[in-house]
């Protein structure tokens, strides 16, 4: 049966792609993700196999956009303390101090703006917010008056100067731990944190030591490392945190959208043809 098997579609990262089972599909030809990040392969090794391999991209842009933006205003308006709050048995009152912060009019930095991240772009500017970004490459002027963005070369700028600050990045050794100790300081106290990349691009020990000593306001996380994040962790016991469970892609639109683009990938791939979304080793 293994002689039979010329493409592999990954869903959730399985199954494990390892030289085990590489040595074990001869006729492989093809990978493809369900998602855009692919740090869970070894690329490298992949490609050693002469094994092509793709991601989602388009697919999933929209729907994680749409996470971004709410885990932002889900912090602001502290919506997960509002709401328990309003269901605990008891209550006779609304809390007079449940105050968030205003979105409307503020900065947003976003640090990786590909599709993603100019997606959450387009959403903020109908919060009428002032808009900054980090990226390895400028976009295009038409594409930054597009959504009013301002780049800023240094990400430390970009980290003094923001209300909140969205991480959308790969996980690469070069991202690995990008926000540290010395990041987090940089920004505003008042500052939010929102990272839906992954969740090793940030140092969580220090995310917890800023969020306890108030050198943030506060953070909402879809990604952890590891997933879920053990039951004693202390970003589990902070209550200016939000943690959702890796939400990012999960709508019943976006599950189909990606299931579509990994089929058009593996056909062109089974017939020689270019990939849509085609991943290289770098």
């Amino acid at each position: 049966v293994s002689g039979k098997v010329q493409a592999i579609y990954l869903w959730w990262h399985r199954p494990v792609v390892d030289q085990e089972l590489l040595q074990s599909l001869p006729n492989l030809r093809v990978i493809a993700n369900s998602g855009v990040g692919m740090d869970h392969l070894d690329l490298s090794l992949v490609a050693s196999f002469g094994v092509r391999m793709a991601n989602a991209p388009r697919a999933v842009a929209n729907s994680t956009a749409d996470t971004g933006m709410a885990l932002l205003l889900a912090s602001a308006r502290r919506l997960v303390e509002g709401c328990h709050l309003a269901v605990s048995p008891g209550v006779e009152y609304s809390e007079g101090d449940i105050l968030g912060v205003q979105v409307t009019g503020t900065t947003l930095g976003i640090i990786g703006m590909g599709s993603i991240g100019y997606k959450i772009a387009l959403r903020a500017k109908a919060f009428e917010m002032n808009i900054l970004y980090h990226n390895r490459t400028r976009r295009s002027r038409q594409e930054e008056q597009a959504v009013g963005a301002t780049y800023c070369e240094a990400m430390d700028s970009l980290l003094q100067q923001a209300d909140f600050v969205v991480v959308v990045v790969s996980l690469t050794p070069q991202t690995h731990r990008l926000i540290g100790k010395r990041e987090l300081e940089l920004m505003k106290p008042t500052a939010t944190l929102v990272n839906i990349s992954r969740g090793a691009v940030l140092d969580q020990e220090a995310l917890v030591a800023a969020l306890q000593s108030g050198v943030i306001r506060a953070a909402a996380l879809d990604v952890t490392s590891p997933e879920p994040l053990p039951r004693d962790h202390a970003l589990l016991r902070l209550k200016n945190v939000i943690v959702t469970p890796h939400l990012g892609i999960k709508t019943d639109k976006t599950t189909l959208m990606i299931t579509e683009e990994a089929v058009q990938n593996i056909l062109a791939a089974l017939h020689g043809l270019p990939m849509p979304s085609e991943v290289l080793p770098s």
